[in-house]
């Protein structure tokens, strides 16, 4: 994978906080693309890059939405640059889609029936104790369960 471009302006102030943990998490995906992948599926090749992706994506929502750790000019640099995938951040907002993995998960359009992804149905309307993986990244189940968490209130 070709070294992200990042523009000419200097980083803002902050970034030398929160750099390391992206070095390292760039140093995660360059190991996993490198990775043999002899004896997995195809598209299970493809599932840590997805959870690496997500990761550092979820990284940068955590420290400027939850701990308000970073600036707004921060963050947006995060994004304007590539570091954090904005639409995937623009979905954690919206109420329902607070855990989403990917956004191949949610677009009906590469689905046979026009549905959304197994790993977006609720734990309580599957079988009793069937694990659920999602064919495209590797989820477990990232949908947000409102039965379940009433009933434990």
């Amino acid at each position: 994978m070709p070294k992200v471009r990042r523009s000419k302006k200097p980083p803002p102030e902050g970034w030398e906080l929160i750099e390391p943990t992206l070095d390292e998490l760039d140093q995660k995906m360059r190991e996993v693309e490198t990775e043999p992948h002899e004896g997995k599926r195809k598209v299970e090749a493809l599932w840590p890059i997805f959870r690496i992706h997500h990761q550092r994506s979820r990284y940068i929502y955590d420290l400027f939405y939850r701990r308000h750790a970073i600036s707004r000019e921060l963050y947006e640099y995060c994004l304007r640059e590539g570091i954090a995938d904005k639409n995937l951040i623009a979905k954690w907002k919206k109420q329902g889609y607070e855990n989403l993995c990917c956004l191949r998960c949610i677009q009906t359009r590469d689905t046979n029936f026009q549905t959304n992804c197994i790993c977006r149905v609720p734990k309580s309307k599957l079988e009793e104790g069937k694990i659920v993986e999602c064919v495209l990244c590797g989820c477990r189940g990232c949908s947000v369960d409102l039965g379940f968490i009433l009933m434990h209130l």
